[in-house]
Parts: structure tokens; C-alpha cells; sequence
């Protein structure tokens, strides 16, 4: 077993940053690949960004690239996603995820999910 807990969320103004991290716990969190998605109210779970188990690759959804960043701590455990220059349509609960691989993080091919950060952006 994994267990994972995210931290870092909050109301933040438009075109603010906010760091979002994952506390892992249980299995060698080196084992995994790691993610982030996320769920607007109403809305699907969608993918968000992904890191590989030595952080060598990435991976983004077009929506974020270039504005957030995925970053892990294999010695802390930890995983982090930091989210510069913020929108109104990034207001969403986060869900950090960890999985098998970076190509293959897909909802349905997630191991462990936490219990999700809330995300507030106010336009």
C-alpha cells in the first residue's frame, strides 16, 4: 500500500502561484511514477502533469504547459507541482496519483490516489 497526502491548496488570485505538495508513505515511493490530476465542480477528472520515478521525464497537459511544473524528492518522498501564473479555469480539487509509468498514467491506470487539495483562483 501507498499512501499518499497532498498539501499546499488555497484561494489565490488570478495570475498568483500556488505549490501543491504529495506526501508519500508505504511502499518505495521511488517505485512509481507520479501525477497530478485534477476535478472542477460538474467536470470529469482530467490529467494534469506527470513525473517519472527518477524525475528524468515529464509529462503536461497542453492546458498547463509552460505554467506549471512537476518536480519529485525521491530521499523526502515528496512530490510537488508548482503552479505560476494561475487562471480562473484552474480552480479545481488536485489529486496527486501515483502509477507505473509516465506514458502509461491514465486514470483508469492509477495504483494509489490521495484525498485531494481544493484550488481556489478568484478572477
Amino acid at each position: 500500500q501507498v499512501q499518499l497526502v497532498e498539501s499546499g491548496g488555497g484561494l489565490v488570485q488570478a495570475g498568483g502561484s500556488l505549490r501543491l505538495s504529495c506526501a508519500a508513505s508505504g511502499r518505495t515511493f521511488s517505485s512509481y511514477a507520479m501525477a497530478w490530476f485534477r476535478q472542477a465542480p460538474g467536470k470529469e477528472r482530467d490529467f494534469v502533469a506527470a513525473i517519472s520515478r527518477s524525475g528524468g521525464t515529464t509529462r503536461y497537459a497542453d492546458s498547463v504547459l509552460g505554467r506549471f511544473t512537476i518536480s519529485r524528492e525521491n530521499t523526502g518522498n515528496t512530490v510537488y507541482l508548482q503552479m505560476n501564473s494561475l487562471k480562473f479555469e484552474d480552480t479545481a480539487v488536485y489529486y496527486c496519483a501515483a502509477g507505473a509509468s509516465v506514458g502509461a498514467m491514465t486514470i483508469g491506470n492509477v495504483d494509489y490516489w490521495g484525498q485531494g487539495t481544493q484550488v481556489t483562483v478568484s478572477s
